[in-house]
């Protein structure tokens, strides 16, 4: 048994999904249970259709018709006959997005962001299943919301565990009995109302760690347009290396920090199983990769995280006195009320600073209300650099024409919040 993960990069256009088809033919007789994303950019523009639809951004119905136009493109170049059966699926898909863009919002923005974004994995599925089947790989295409179980945590589902694996071993293992290949969805779950949450953005990841934990796979294999977990972000660096293999250890210390190859929550239910992840490039999928297992085994060469669009804020007491337990307590259950994820923090006995990804109105608000009891300053539009196993030159390196505002090191880890010199 095995668990396989496309994601939206793999499935983008027809050639992808034909690559995804190739792949899966080199493991003949395989029993795999795969996991795919919203294709290309769907979840950026269903993203768009949940705000135009709650905060009236734009013409909610334009958002829509432009997702089902992509969609229907990629099919007509997989399924030449308008009259497979394919069409009549996606249509009564998109029938129930615009049902649910009709009526004015029930719920808070959360909710219907999970109903509304969600369904990119499923009409992703039904395209992939239908094209396999198409060619003779004969699969299953199984709704992931019934098997993964959550709470009402809407765009951040904590997922129930034990439940989940109570029904992917009363309804999805069985299934192989008549299917090699179950093909489902990553990033959603459903609660015990049935509605729809998703795990988190980039979830797909920890959907394929859930499903592995619960079936006890051999491995997981996450296919990506990388050949392996890099060194660096190739978007931010140009000269990168692979890493060959890893410890779960070091791929958590790295996803804690921000490394975008892998879902932070994805590695720990495959170590509590000792499942080892392979990282590997669906354009070139005999090459080795990475693999993720348990071991000793050091990086034997830094690695960068590199984030944008951070902001530093730094808060102090009003009065005289000092930032206390009580203090931390009370400023905690702010950030965790507005959803607002603290990236670095740093104490002093005046002040507590924080580095948080800079989403504008969720600061705004986090702010608005830590004012009310403590002094709050702020700097925004910043750089975080994380550097796992740093030498004293790769520094050097990194921080050259830079203002550094605040710096914390550890023995393997050095991070730095910064912002570029003002030159004239």
């Amino acid at each position: 048994m095995q668990v396989f993960k496309f994601g939206g990069a793999s499935v983008k256009d027809a050639d992808g999904v034909k690559n995804v088809a190739e792949v899966l033919k080199q493991f003949p007789e395989q029993k795999i249970s795969v996991v795919i994303s919203a294709m290309g950019k769907t979840t950026n523009a269903l993203e768009r259709l949940a705000k135009a639809y709650f905060y009236k951004s734009e013409d909610a119905e334009t958002v829509l018709e432009e997702i089902k136009t992509y969609h229907i493109t990629i099919c007509r170049s997989l399924f030449p006959s308008e009259n497979h059966p394919v069409y009549t699926e996606l249509e009564n898909t998109f029938v129930e997005l615009y049902w649910a863009i009709e009526d004015e919002p029930t719920q808070g923005f959360d909710f219907e962001y999970d109903q509304i974004v969600s369904m990119g994995e499923v009409i992703s599925t039904k395209i992939v299943s239908a094209y396999l089947n198409e060619i003779g790989l004969k699969n299953k295409w199984i709704d992931v919301r019934g098997l993964i179980q959550t709470d009402n945590t809407y765009r951040e589902g904590k997922v129930d565990f034990e439940l989940t694996e109570t029904l992917v071993k009363r309804d999805l293992m069985p299934v192989f009995n008549s299917y090699n290949i179950i093909i489902t969805q990553g990033f959603i779950g459903g609660t015990s109302e049935n509605f729809t949450t998703t795990l988190g953005r980039e979830g797909s990841d920890y959907t394929a760690s859930i499903l592995a934990y619960c079936l006890n796979a051999k491995n997981v294999t996450i296919w990506k347009d990388v050949p392996g977990v890099l060194n660096a972000d190739p978007k931010w660096f140009t000269r990168t290396k692979k890493i060959d293999e890893l410890s779960y250890h070091d791929a958590i210390e790295l996803t804690y920090y921000g490394a975008t190859v892998i879902h932070p929550k994805t590695i720990k239910p495959l170590q509590n199983k000792n499942i080892p992840l392979y990282v590997k490039s669906f354009l070139k999928p005999k090459e080795e990769g990475t693999v993720i297992r348990d071991g000793e085994k050091r990086l034997n060469i830094p690695s960068y995280i590199f984030k944008i669009d951070q902001v530093l804020i730094s808060i102090q007491p009003k009065d005289f006195s000092f930032i206390a337990e009580d203090n931390l307590s009370d400023i905690f259950e702010v950030f965790s009320k507005h959803g607002v994820k603290i990236n670095l923090m740093q104490l002093s006995a005046i002040s507590f600073s924080v580095c948080c990804d800079d989403h504008a109105s969720k600061i705004k608000e986090l702010v608005q209300e830590l004012q009310k009891q403590y002094k709050v300053l702020y700097n925004s539009g910043l750089e975080l650099m994380t550097v796992r196993y740093y030498t004293q030159e790769t520094i050097d390196t990194l921080t050259a024409q830079k203002i550094i505002l605040l710096e914390q090191r550890s023995r393997y880890t050095v991070q730095m919040v910064m912002k570029n010199e003002i030159t004239e």
